[in-house]
C-alpha cells in the first residue's frame, strides 16, 4: 500500500523546476559596475590627465594662481615645485600640485572644501 501511495505522490509532482540561468542574475551587477565606471571613474581619469598635462606644460613667465589663492608669475620650474614671484623681489616656492590654473581662466583643479 505504501508503495502505491509513493508512486502516486511521484506522479503528481511533475518535473523539477529549474531556476533562471545564473548568468542572467549577473547582469544587474555588471550594469552597476558599468554605470559606476562611466559616471565616476572615467571622468576622474580624464580630469587627472588634463591636470597632469597642465602641470607638465608650466614654463617660466606663466601667470598662475595657486589653490590657496596666491597670484604670481612663474620664475623657476623644478620636478616637484614651482617658484612664483608674487611681488617685486618676493619669491615663494610652492608644490606643483598647488597650482590651480592660469590667471583669468577657469581653474584646472577644483578646490576642496
Amino acid at each position: 500500500m505504501t508503495d502505491r501511495v509513493y508512486q502516486f505522490v511521484l506522479a503528481m509532482g511533475g518535473a523539477p523546476a529549474t531556476g533562471p540561468n545564473p548568468y542572467v542574475q549577473l547582469i544587474p551587477i555588471a550594469l552597476v559596475f558599468a554605470i559606476f565606471y562611466f559616471i565616476i571613474l572615467l571622468p576622474s581619469k580624464q580630469k587627472q590627465k588634463k591636470l597632469d598635462a597642465f602641470l607638465a606644460s608650466l614654463k617660466v613667465g606663466d601667470r598662475v594662481v595657486t589653490t590657496g589663492g596666491i597670484y604670481g608669475s612663474v620664475t623657476k620650474v623644478n620636478e616637484q615645485s614651482v617658484q612664483l614671484q608674487i611681488a617685486a623681489n618676493v619669491r615663494i616656492e610652492v608644490a606643483k600640485a598647488a597650482i590651480g590654473g592660469y590667471q583669468g581662466q577657469d581653474p584646472v583643479t577644483e578646490g576642496t572644501s
